[in-house]
């Protein structure tokens, strides 16, 4: 397949732009990284330009070049309408990363891309600030646009700590007990870094357009414990706490200190269960789930089991609720 060319990739020091920039690179594209650098260095072989884009200049550097491909990675308004203002008539191709967020509600399952979204009327709401970049890139570029909307982000590198909590809880753990939600109807539905960023590239080259869910298979919850026993070692006990108890302890869902990641409320059940058949239809294609973990757990070992999160509960606090169960 015909390389892209110039890739302008509004951000790319982070963790998805990082990977999108170096397998550009690995595969001899031209790529610009346009970013204040504060979230780590340029990827080795990319041409780097350090903008503030709250600065009305922040893209004087780039407006004069023909991009192939520019791949906007940024949920703030301001700095999407900047983008579009400077950049959408130089743009062959353009890619909104978006979020499965954007929808208004999560209780359906195998709900696609003509559900109904939020009302775009908060910039300070991540969701909402999604849906306005989204209505903004469809006015500015029109039929050169590829929404993307990514699902629950996984592999090595997260830096959220939500997925990687529970392969690396249950590797630490060995043979203690690890503390658990009630999973029976829960859902898990991840898509691998590597993925998403592949299907990207292979969607930027061949000009696919429209709206699509990027997002992985839907797994039980159980089956992802299951499968990340196997992968940590893990052989002592799973112990099920009710949904009711863990509020009654202040433990969040989904992420954030302390919390038990992943987990939802069954009214939220339907997020984790998004149909995935657009992303399929346009070449997507996914790793297994166990692929992913042992991955991960390399990747967390290398961090430290111990170490701080973002995201769960650190071990003394899972110690603590379990003796109180």
């Amino acid at each position: 397949m015909a390389h892209m060319g110039r890739v302008l990739i509004l951000g790319g020091t982070a963790w998805l732009g990082r990977l999108l920039a170096e397998k550009l690179i690995d595969d001899g594209d031209d790529v610009t990284c346009l970013a204040r650098g504060t979230a780590g260095p340029p990827p080795a072989g990319t041409t780097f330009v350090r903008a503030d884009r709250d600065n009305p200049d922040a893209y004087a550097a780039v407006r004069d070049t023909a991009w192939d491909e520019v791949v906007e990675l940024s949920w703030d308004p301001d700095h999407v309408a900047g983008a579009l203002g400077a950049l959408a008539d130089r743009a062959a191709h353009w890619t909104l990363v978006s979020s499965v967020s954007v929808y208004a509600s999560d209780a359906e399952p195998d709900a696609g891309e003509t559900a109904a979204l939020h009302e775009a009327t908060d910039p300070a709401d991540y969701a909402s600030a999604k849906v306005t970049a989204e209505h903004a890139s469809g006015a500015a570029l029109g039929g050169r646009l590829l929404v993307v909307r990514a699902g629950l982000i996984s592999g090595p590198g997260d830096g959220s700590d939500r997925f990687g909590y529970w392969v690396s809880r249950l590797a630490l753990a060995g043979h203690g007990d690890v503390l658990a939600p009630v999973v029976a109807d829960r859902f898990v539905q991840a898509i691998d870094v590597r993925d998403l960023a592949g299907w990207m590239i292979r969607a930027g080259r061949s000009g696919v357009t429209g709206v699509v869910n990027a997002v992985g298979e839907s797994t039980p919850f159980g089956t992802l414990l299951t499968s990340a026993r196997e992968v940590g070692g893990h052989t002592g006990a799973l112990v099920e706490a009710s949904p009711e108890w863990l509020a009654e302890q202040g433990v969040a869902y989904w992420a954030g200190p302390r919390s038990l990641p992943l987990w939802l409320p069954e009214d939220l059940s339907g997020f984790s269960r998004r149909s995935n058949a657009a992303f399929r239809a346009a070449g997507g294609t996914l790793r297994s789930l166990r692929h992913t973990l042992v991955d991960t757990l390399d990747d967390e070992t290398a961090r430290g089991l111990e170490r701080g999160r973002r995201s769960g509960l650190d071990r003394r606090e899972e110690l603590e609720l379990l003796a109180k169960l």
